[in-house]
C-alpha cells in the first residue's frame, strides 16, 4: 500500500521553467512544462497506487490528473511544501516532481511493490545535485524541513538527513531535471517519443541550436 504524490505547478508563463528563457519564449516555456507534466503522469499511470495525489500550486489542474486528489502546497520555502504534502499520509508514500519526463513506471515500480524489510526510504538523486523523487515507509515532514533546496548540495544534505535519523536508504537511478536548454535537449533524446520531446522538437531545430552555440 503506497501513496503516489506528483508536486507539480500550473504551466503558466512566466511562472515555470523560466530558465528556459531564452532561447524558448516564455510561452514555449509553460508549453515544455505542461508536456512534461503529462509525460510525468502517464509514466505513473500504470502504478498500483492506493492513493493518487497532485500536491499543487495553480488554480486549474491538468486534465491528465482527473484521477488524482488535488492538494494545495502550503505557503512557505520548498521544504516546508513538502514536508506539509508527507505529514498529510498515513501510508508509504512516495513522492516526485514534474521535471523528469524521461521517468518511467519501470523504475518506480519496486516502490510499489512489498518494500524490503531493510528499506525504510528511497531516496532519487538527480544530476544537477538535487533528488527528483522520495519515499519514506513512515511519512515524517520534519525529515525534510529545514532541508536547504534549490541548491547543487540539496540531494547530498536530504539524505545525510535520512541517514541521520537512522533510515535505511535505497538509491534509485540518477534523472536530469529539465532546468536549463541543455537539460531539455538530452531528456528529449532520453524519451524521444514523448510529447515532451515532440513539443520541444516542435519548437525548430534552428532557434534551438542558437542556444547551444
Amino acid at each position: 500500500m503506497t501513496t503516489l504524490i506528483v508536486i507539480a505547478k500550473e504551466c503558466l508563463p512566466g511562472k515555470v521553467k523560466t530558465r528556459l528563457h531564452p532561447p524558448l519564449s516564455l510561452e514555449q516555456a509553460a508549453e515544455l512544462a505542461a508536456a512534461s507534466l503529462d509525460d510525468t503522469l502517464d509514466a505513473v499511470a500504470a502504478l498500483p497506487a492506493t492513493r493518487r495525489v497532485l500536491a499543487f500550486d495553480g488554480a486549474t489542474a491538468p486534465d491528465a490528473a482527473a484521477s488524482y486528489e488535488i492538494v494545495p502546497q502550503v505557503a512557505g520555502g520548498l521544504d516546508e511544501r513538502l514536508g506539509a504534502i508527507f505529514d498529510g499520509c498515513n501510508e508509504p508514500a512516495v513522492l516526485i516532481g514534474m521535471d523528469t519526463p524521461q521517468v518511467s513506471a519501470a523504475v518506480l515500480a519496486p516502490l510499489f511493490a512489498a518494500w524490503p524489510d531493510d528499506v525504510d526510504a528511497w531516496f532519487g538523486p538527480a544530476a544537477d545535485g538535487g533528488f527528483w523523487a522520495l519515499g519514506l515507509r513512515h511519512p515524517d515532514g520534519d525529515l525534510i524541513r529545514g532541508v536547504p533546496m534549490s541548491r547543487s548540495d540539496t540531494g547530498m544534505h536530504q539524505l545525510a538527513r535520512l541517514r541521520a535519523a537512522g533510515l535505511r536508504v535505497c538509491l534509485l537511478p540518477t534523472l536530469t531535471d529539465v532546468d536549463h536548454i541543455e537539460d531539455a535537449h538530452q531528456v528529449a533524446a532520453l524519451a524521444p517519443h514523448g510529447r515532451f520531446a515532440a513539443t520541444l522538437a516542435g519548437f525548430g531545430a534552428l532557434q534551438l541550436s542558437e542556444a547551444l552555440r
